[in-house]
């Protein structure tokens, strides 16, 4: 006889083989049941899944250590590491470093972080600061191996060369005057200058020593200043300047003699174009691997030091 809903298994002795009644309710399916459970499977993966969910890159859930200033792949970045980094490089204490050079340190610590650990998925040992900056450096030998290695085309240096060929010149020398007058000389300069006179004429001008003789153009540059070079570089041998107004009096340049930079020929710039062709090529591989090694990167930083 089969039990409906509602009704009572037939009871029976102790020690007896459960009757026909027994096997055929325990046998029956228990839909009620068979959805409880099932919901609470799914409940217990969604749980899982926002645990999962909220504690990946980028969410709110994740900390930041407190005796760490970053995390890169939950491995920490010491903060009295950082400190020590900022002091020993800038020279100051810590609290007298600008937020922008806290910024260059801490950035400069990931990347030795991302290539250390980069050295390691490729089979290099690493421990104490030594060790450290051979993986860094053996993963920046290894990112810039084939540009080492491979010499470009003679078409690809030529292009190169003509987009660059304003930097392939022989270095131009000058020897320059630099004479300073009082403020109150103006006029009386501009009249000479007006009169088709050169400047130096006027009595009064005294040698500011800015230059030493015959100077390469990059010296002149530096000991004449911007202003001044640009004046000079544009003057013949044997001429002079116009009246120059500047903070300290008006200045007149003369000229004794000026050589400016002579283009260089494709052929004779070869062997500098080519340096110059694999330092790009190595400094843009260099930097599309440290964008990679960011971008998969698990890292969290002190927002603090962050620009």
């Amino acid at each position: 006889m089969m039990l409906g809903a509602g009704v009572k298994p037939p009871t029976s002795a102790a020690n007896e083989d459960p009757p026909a009644g027994w096997r055929a309710y325990l046998a029956r399916v228990d839909e009620r049941r068979a959805f409880a459970l099932l919901a609470i499977g799914a409940i217990g993966g969604l749980l899982i899944a926002g645990v999962g969910l909220f504690g990946a890159k980028g969410t709110t859930m994740r900390g930041l250590p407190a005796e760490d200033v970053a995390l890169v792949n939950q491995q920490p970045i010491l903060t009295s590491d950082f400190v020590s980094q900022v002091e020993t490089t800038y020279g100051v204490p810590f609290a007298q470093t600008t937020q922008a050079q806290k910024s260059k340190i801490l950035n400069d610590m990931i990347r030795e972080e991302l290539y250390v650990q980069r050295g390691l998925e490729l089979g290099f040992p690493s421990s104490d600061p030594d060790t450290r900056n051979a993986l860094v450096a053996a993963v920046e030998q290894q990112v810039v191996a084939d540009v080492t290695t491979q010499n470009p085309a003679e078409s690809e240096l030529a292009a190169y060369y003509q987009r660059h060929r304003d930097a392939y010149a022989s270095e131009g020398v000058m020897t320059v005057t630099d004479l300073r007058y009082p403020a109150s000389s103006l006029g009386a300069l501009q009249a000479l200058v007006a009169a088709g006179r050169p400047a130096n004429q006027a009595p009064g001008g005294v040698d500011t020593k800015r230059t030493n003789g015959e100077e390469f153009y990059f010296a002149a540059k530096i000991h004449l200043g911007d202003r001044l070079f640009d004046a000079a570089r544009i003057l013949a041998t044997g001429q002079s300047s116009p009246p120059i107004v500047m903070p300290d009096g008006v200045h007149v340049l003369v000229m004794q003699h000026n050589a400016p930079p002579v283009p260089l020929s494709f052929a004779d710039a070869r062997e500098q174009v080519l340096v110059d062709y694999k330092r790009e090529a190595e400094n843009r591989l260099q930097g599309s691997t440290e964008r990679f090694l960011r971008d998969k990167a698990d890292i969290i930083t002190d927002k603090a030091y962050v620009k």
